[in-house]
């Protein structure tokens, strides 16, 4: 359960709905962050939890890195900033420890040796039990995971990434790297910032209450940016599938997402209870092998001329074999 909504879209009492509604349905991972609101969602997080007499039954994990906007105005991934970031979510938390700490993006500032000390300080103190990453490169998950190895530190277990049937491309390095070190993978905006719920038009600009009505422009999913003709091969090959089962394409968007190589769990955000439940459909959803097959070659998003392209040309290896899927359709530039 995603709560980057919560404090913001959704107000407290929908929020603990939302809550009720994912554990009553076998879920167990919450996932937030000190930058939701403000701190918001994790208070709103934490007095949920307080309530709830098997709070051991759940994994609660959050983030920090960046300037949550109060005094004093810390940011990055220096031992400092961690090291005050980590105590001020336990607090808004209520927690004693944290299940699984996030650093929420790469600090090109500090020293990866000083971030992972950092973080086995935090394992160390009992104030985390385990450690993960979000929105790094390729080469920045394999250069923590390496060094978290050789310095004997405590290992990265779980990376967070923008990943969907409209989002791809780290299929060509990260998911390499995760199978790799052994770390699960943990997709944000599994529904591509809700084009994959069918609710915009390919020829109209979206108005009303949704993430683009309200704002077009809107970070990655910005309307100007996923109005392509690759998006809506990809929402016609949902929209096929999903009307076979009889479920919203949101839950075969879904469930292509929790099958994939290295994939642990897939975050789901939402505003409404009812969205969670369409969201949930998912869990029982079986795709398949050629509703598969219909979704991998309607999203491929191909393989750049260089380098991964001239890789596959002149080095002999194959990438999407690496990724174990062997429906996808000819790369570019291979």
């Amino acid at each position: 359960m995603g709560t980057m909504t919560f404090g913001a879209e959704s107000d407290e009492v929908t929020s603990h709905a939302m809550l009720d509604r994912f554990v009553d349905a076998g879920g167990t991972l919450i996932d937030t962050a000190d930058v939701y609101s403000a701190g918001v969602s994790e208070e709103i997080v934490g007095r949920w939890l307080k309530k709830r007499p098997d709070r051991d039954r759940f994994v609660v994990a959050t983030k920090g890195r960046f300037s949550v906007g109060h005094e004093p105005d810390f940011a990055g991934a220096s031992r400092a900033n961690l090291s005050n970031a980590v105590d001020a979510s336990l607090r808004r938390l209520q927690a004693d420890a944290i299940d699984l700490y996030q650093v929420h993006c790469w600090d090109p500032h500090t020293p990866i040796e000083e971030t992972l000390e950092a973080l086995a300080d935090m394992v160390r103190d009992g104030k985390v039990r385990f450690v993960g990453v979000s929105n790094y490169t390729g080469y920045q998950l394999a250069r923590a995971a390496t060094t978290a190895r050789l310095k004997g530190s405590v290992p990265i277990v779980s990376l967070q990434a923008q990943y969907s049937l409209l989002e791809r491309t780290i299929e060509l390095d990260l998911v390499p790297a995760c199978l790799d070190e052994g770390i699960g993978l943990l997709p944000w905006s599994p529904l591509g910032g809700g084009w994959l719920t069918g609710k915009y038009s390919r020829y109209q600009l979206p108005t009303g209450a949704s993430r683009l009505g309200e704002d077009p422009n809107r970070g990655v999913e910005a309307y100007d940016l996923r109005n392509t003709d690759r998006t809506w091969s990809v929402i016609e090959a949902c929209t096929a599938v999903a009307s076979v089962h009889g479920v919203p394409m949101s839950a075969v968007a879904l469930a292509w997402l929790r099958d994939r190589p290295a994939v642990s769990s897939v975050i789901l955000g939402t505003r409404t209870v009812e969205q969670l439940d369409q969201n949930l459909l998912a869990s029982h959803l079986e795709l398949s092998a050629g509703e598969r097959v219909s979704l991998d070659h309607a999203s491929a998003p191909g393989i750049p001329l260089y380098p991964h392209g001239f890789i596959e040309r002149y080095g002999g290896e194959r990438v999407w074999e690496r990724l174990a899927t062997r429906n996808e359709p000819p790369p570019i530039g291979a």
